[in-house]
């Protein structure tokens, strides 16, 4: 790789994601980073996509929903493990950005590290929204990167005193932001009453509590004939997102009795474009509340089904924002507590603008070390026998981080051979989807019997 000191040398940033919503977070994120590229000595920066392959990989629909990220469409492209660790090798980039969940991040990182390159790239990671459960265990498979994002002030405190209460470096940790928060401020306007409920492809899980949801928010329309009411979905039936969705709310609704009103829409698109026509965002705990709430949008955090660890809206506590459909239905809505918008980083004080400022520090700084240590995760063959090499294996990678024997090959681009392996890929892909969308929830009831 040529010298950062080159004046004549692009900074180059690859991002590496494995769903929709991790591409968004990852894009958005690098570009953050690296805006104005000062500190350095790039005059421009160029930027790469690579989505890794696995059963939630974004299709063109969902690349295209995700909205302008900065990132020309013909750079970006599919890759495995093994093929991304080959890119790495060969590109020479600067920066890169995992936005991958904890397994992934963790052998990337032993990945990496086998490569052994005499100029390696900085290492950036971090989560895509509200961290809510498994922190200790999504947290430990991340260590090992240059830099931990946290999105608040709140994530980096028990960032870091996960990482101290195991004895693991903390340096890394490093507060920002949600990358996507923004837009326009909240503005009603006469005639407009809108009512947006934010679904999550996996919270709640079972049928019956997704029934719900959604026949209280078909009667909330029906309450209020005047007012639309859009369940905002993230995905079509088929596809995947950053979680599994067993039962669809598309497949519920048809099944629904009595219809749905004319004032109820299922819609999809850009969360930002649904916000901008947003008057009250209703979810359970999805990160959409963040971004809403960022924009001074009145918010509900449902507690109709309790609140709990295992539906997220436990981090919700504190907020002013837990209320249930009975309110709502009446005309509540929540104030939320300003105290805790600012300490999840959605105040209002303008912080935001700067939020990205220690970061973007933090990556300068390393960009500018002569040469970066060996990347050095907790998890190693040492700490971690019995769990670390499973990890790494999924990924086709040895204990040692090297890719397993048979898999080190060149992908063949082109020709038939090339054709025939794209088509039976996609085949797999399209019948794993199925499965977990209509097998498996037929078989779970007929175990119910």
């Amino acid at each position: 790789m040529p010298p950062r000191t080159e004046k004549t040398t692009a900074l180059r940033v690859a991002v590496l994601a494995d769903s929709d919503t991790r591409w968004k977070w990852g894009a958005l994120t690098a570009r953050r980073l690296t805006a104005g590229a000062s500190g350095t000595s790039a005059q421009r920066v160029e930027i790469s996509g690579l989505l890794l392959r696995g059963r939630a990989t974004p299709t063109p629909r969902q690349l295209a929903e995700v909205g302008d990220v900065g990132i020309d469409a013909d750079r970006v492209r599919e890759v495995t493990a093994v093929e991304f660790l080959h890119t790495v090798r060969d590109e020479g980039y600067d920066v890169v950005v995992l936005a991958l969940v904890g397994g992934a991040v963790q052998a990337m990182l032993h990945g990496l590290a086998a490569l052994q390159l005499p100029a390696r790239p900085v290492v950036v990671t971090g989560y895509v929204g509200v961290v809510y459960e498994k922190l200790a265990d999504g947290l430990l498979l991340r260590h090992g990167a240059d830099v931990v994002l946290a999105n608040s002030r709140h994530d980096a405190e028990r960032f870091r005193a996960v990482y101290e209460g195991v004895g693991a470096d903390v340096s890394a940790v490093t507060e920002a932001a949600l990358p996507f928060l923004g837009g326009e401020p909240h503005r009603a306007q006469a005639g407009r009453d809108t009512v947006v409920f934010a679904a999550q492809p996996s919270v709640p899980a079972s049928r019956a509590d997704r029934t719900y949801l959604l026949r209280r928010l078909v009667e909330h329309a029906r309450l209020h004939p005047n007012r639309e009411v859009l369940l905002k979905l993230r995905s079509k039936p088929g596809e995947h997102t950053t979680h599994i969705e067993e039962l669809p709310y598309q497949r519920l609704a048809e099944r629904l009795p009595g219809g749905l009103p004319p004032n109820f829409r299922l819609v999809y698109g850009h969360m930002g474009e649904v916000l901008d026509r947003t008057d009250l965002l209703v979810t359970v705990s999805s990160t959409a509340a963040l971004e809403s709430l960022h924009r001074r949008i009145p918010t509900a955090i449902l507690t109709d089904l309790g609140v709990r660890e295992a539906l997220g809206n436990h981090h919700f506590i504190g907020s002013g924002l837990l209320t249930s459909w009975d309110h709502l239905d009446g005309g509540h809505r929540p104030e939320p507590d300003g105290a805790w918008l600012a300490g999840q980083g959605v105040a209002a004080d303008g912080t935001y603008a700067t939020a990205y400022d220690n970061a973007r520090a933090r990556v300068e700084a390393l960009l500018a070390t002569a040469r970066l240590p060996d990347l050095a995760p907790y998890y190693t063959p040492a700490t971690a026998p019995g769990y670390l090499p499973g990890i790494l294996a999924r990924h086709h990678l040895a204990p040692d981080g090297h890719p397993l024997p048979g898999t080190d090959r060149p992908r063949e681009t082109g020709g038939v051979r090339g054709a025939v392996r794209d088509a039976v890929r996609e085949a797999a892909r399209g019948a794993y989807r199925q499965g977990v969308q209509r097998v498996a929830p037929v078989i779970r009831r007929m175990g119910e019997l």
